[in-house]
């Protein structure tokens, strides 16, 4: 099979090293997640060990390059080989609405969205994990209080447990990326309980974030919340301030 040239408009960097790829599929142990959704296999060399942790992996993948080689390199999977873009195909009923895990080496330039669209779908998806550029990763798991704690950080462990896993060094890629790469894992939280309008909290994250350099009450003007709350001196502080002081009570 003649090999797939990565494309830089989709951002398209091969893991070509076997040690990593086994380290990151191998996060799916003790998972009990029967249904996985690789995204981005590229050329399979992460899918080679996946189908050795799932009995249903499907696979998508926007690159027609990709999905003709990939359509011969296991061609009793081909109707588990979906060419189409994640970002805008319906994954509700992908596994005919029973849970599933997403997993894989994620293009940078979407891997933000990524994220967006799985807390969007979070009571299907109990388990991810995968391949971020390391800053992305980090912020994803940052702690509260720092500069680098935001929008991500604090709507993905509402939901999540997040775990940064462990560092990957350009050279593992082909072509090498400019920067370090980093693999996380999100697990659900299976015991929250949900007694907030989640509409509104995410459009406070969102806000607050947006103008992180602004106090919480002017910040969340836009959004018409009565005045009285907004009197309470927690809102005196910055959304990282805010969130670290109640991260300690």
């Amino acid at each position: 099979m003649k090999a797939v040239f990565p494309k830089k408009k989709l951002g398209q960097h091969f893991l070509n090293d076997l040690n990593i790829a086994q380290k990151i599929a191998d996060l799916l142990q003790n998972q009990n997640c029967e249904n996985v959704l690789e995204i981005g296999p590229g050329m399979g060399v992460l899918t080679d060990f996946l189908i050795r942790h799932s009995k249903n992996l499907k696979m998508v993948e926007i690159d027609l390059e990709s999905v003709a080689y990939l359509n011969q390199k296991y061609p009793e999977m081909q109707a588990q080989i979906l060419n189409e873009d994640f970002l805008k195909m319906d994954i509700s009923t992908l596994f005919a609405n029973e849970s599933f895990a997403i997993i894989g080496n994620f293009p940078y330039n979407i891997s933000s969205q990524i994220v967006f669209k799985t807390l969007e779908h979070r009571h299907s998806i109990p388990f991810f994990c995968g391949m971020f550029q390391k800053e992305v990763a980090q912020r994803i798991c940052e702690k509260p209080g720092t500069k680098a704690y935001g929008i991500l950080s604090v709507l993905c462990q509402t939901y999540y447990h997040t775990q940064y896993q462990f560092n990957v060094s350009p050279g593992v890629f082909s072509p090498p990326p400019k920067v370090d790469s980093g693999v996380l894992s999100l697990e659900r939280k299976e015991d929250l309980i949900v007694d907030f309008d989640e509409k509104l909290l995410f459009r406070i994250v969102k806000t607050g974030f947006q103008q992180r350099r602004k106090t919480l009450r002017n910040s969340l003007k836009t959004l018409n919340i009565p005045k009285f709350i907004l009197e309470d001196s927690i809102f005196d502080l910055r959304p990282e301030n805010y969130l670290r002081r109640n991260s300690l009570n």
